[in-house]
């Protein structure tokens, strides 16, 4: 079967709120709708937007579809669960017959079983599924590689996909209790220079009240490693500088990082003798700045 771009069949980004979703939707089915829409496909696709709409709206299923887009698939690629993936050993021709083909397509009833238009479910868990949670560093979830996770008595490795978010899960089928699906669902971990804020990094760089009167070359780390900043003369605490592309990954696709913000904080050194309380003196008898007017 086909893999599905939910967020393209509604032509919202993939950190779309879900207000944008909703508004995406109903703007969509109303142009599409069989009985007012006469163009050709309208049927076609007032259904693809129906299940898009179920599969999004829905914040477990939607963490669980990210969580499979985090691995790299994309709208039109075969799609074939295994083991760890959503759907895996569900056969969804079950049931078609009984439910009179009310549902959506193979591909939604793969990840999250039979489902009428309309309906809401658990997403791809399953009541006996065990869950238990873990807390990554930026790094890991910026790259993507290995952890080890402690359950129970067992000590598992697991692959932490390149981009994943905070509250999305890994599914590992049969690693549960008495052989049912083991859900690992991801935290961040307090980083001590970034901050994340969907899929954009915060970042506070200090710096010399010369470096931004003047200008200045500054080395800012990130989570790829340091890139060079060009402050531009005359900045001032609080502007904020872009890093384009130097945010966090969605999955493998590097045209869809966020961008990295830069927020400059200019310090001003103590003056702790006499030769400095003079210059400060001396600068103030220099500059005519009246900051509080």
């Amino acid at each position: 079967m086909q893999f599905k771009d939910y967020y393209e069949i509604l032509g919202v980004k993939p950190d779309a709120t879900e207000a944008e979703i909703k508004t995406a939707y109903r703007r969509l089915a109303r142009k599409f709708h069989p009985d007012v829409s006469k163009e050709a496909g309208a049927e076609d696709r007032f259904k693809s937007i129906n299940e898009a709409h179920e599969a999004l709206r829905d914040p477990e299923r939607r963490a669980s579809y990210d969580q499979l887009r985090a691995g790299g698939f994309r709208g039109g690629q075969e799609y074939r669960p295994g083991p760890g993936h959503p759907g895996y050993g569900f056969d969804p021709r079950e049931g078609s017959a009984a439910d009179g083909g009310a549902g959506f397509g193979d591909f939604f009833e793969t990840l999250f079983g039979r489902q009428r238009a309309g309906e809401r479910s658990a997403g791809p868990a399953r009541a006996n599924d065990q869950l238990a949670r873990i807390q990554i560093d930026l790094e890991v979830a910026f790259a993507g590689g290995s952890q080890r996770v402690r359950v129970d008595d067992r000590t598992l490795e697991i692959k932490i996909p390149r981009g994943i978010a905070s509250g999305q899960q890994i599914r590992l089928a049969g690693q549960g209790r008495g052989g049912s699906d083991l859900r690992i669902e991801i935290a961040y971990r307090a980083h001590p220079q970034f901050r994340l804020d969907g899929r954009d990094i915060h970042y506070t760089l200090p710096m010399t009240p010369w470096e931004a009167a003047l200008g200045a070359e500054i080395d800012v780390p990130t989570l790829a490693g340091s890139v060079q900043l060009k402050i531009p003369a005359g900045s001032d605490s609080g502007k904020r500088l872009r890093l384009r592309g130097r945010g966090m990954p969605e999955g493998n696709r590097g045209d869809a990082s966020g961008d990295q913000i830069v927020e400059l904080s200019v310090r001003t050194p103590p003056a702790t003798n006499e030769e400095q309380r003079d210059f400060y003196k001396k600068m103030s008898e220099t500059f005519s700045f009246a900051p509080r007017e």
